[in-house]
């Protein structure tokens, strides 16, 4: 796996357990504005299949007819930039770190010279929220490329993303090496012809995904290769 020049880094679920946490700033938001709707782990989980946090407020409020003017593009937005805040100030607190393994695989790999990048359904607002909480202010000079999903016409499981990020850093599919833990995001990947590397998250444990290049719980799991590059 050192083969890889580019190691492609999925946000939400791949780099931290963030799910739990935009779920409790969706909760907070909706309370706020007095709305009387709560998503449920179970619920959050199904609407996980939409991509995107307006997406996701666009579904479940249209199943609802009753909503009236708070399913208007104008009241989504608002719900979404309240969200947005609320979900930056919970990060702050350090309500979530990253993953076992995930700085070792960053620290380890930028030592080795393999470049890095992102490519998130998430908006740009919510990484520099999760970087700055976890790898420090600093954190995102470490990667050479960061696509959000507000910066692409289509987001995941469309391949948009990640095809940006090629054409940011002039790399073709072959070098590079996607991290992700979501089916969408493993169809992503594979549609913009990238091998994809699986760590399960919480939410999409049960996923599916025959055809990638290795499942495994974290990143611990492949510590061979996170050594750090003095030592390998």
């Amino acid at each position: 796996m050192k083969r890889f020049g580019v190691l492609i880094f999925d946000v939400d679920g791949t780099l931290a357990e963030t799910e739990e946490i935009h779920r409790r700033a969706f909760n907070e938001t909706f309370a706020y504005f007095d709305l009387g709707w709560e998503w449920s782990v179970d619920l959050y989980r199904d609407l996980l299949r939409v991509t995107g946090g307006k997406e996701r407020i666009r579904r479940f409020a249209d199943l609802r007819p009753e909503c009236g003017d708070t399913v208007s593009d104008d009241g989504i937005a608002e719900l979404h930039r309240f969200k947005t805040a609320r979900f930056a100030q919970l990060m702050a607190t350090g309500a979530c770190t990253l993953r076992p393994g995930v700085a070792n695989a960053i620290y380890a790999a930028s030592g080795r010279g393999q470049r890095l990048a992102i490519a998130t359904t998430t908006s740009r607002s919510n990484v520099d929220a999760i970087f700055s909480a976890t790898l420090g202010k600093d954190g995102t000079k470490l990667f050479s490329a960061i696509v959000a999903g507000d910066e692409v016409c289509r987001k995941k499981p469309a391949p948009d993303a990640y095809l940006k990020v090629l054409s940011l850093l002039n790399a073709s599919n072959r070098e590079c090496l996607a991290i992700e833990d979501s089916r969408n995001g493993f169809v992503s990947a594979s549609r913009a012809g990238i091998p994809t590397l699986i760590t399960r998250s919480t939410y999409f444990r049960d996923d599916e995904f025959d055809g990638a290049l290795a499942v495994v719980d974290t990143l611990d799991d492949l510590a061979d290769f996170w050594i750090p590059a003095e030592l390998s």
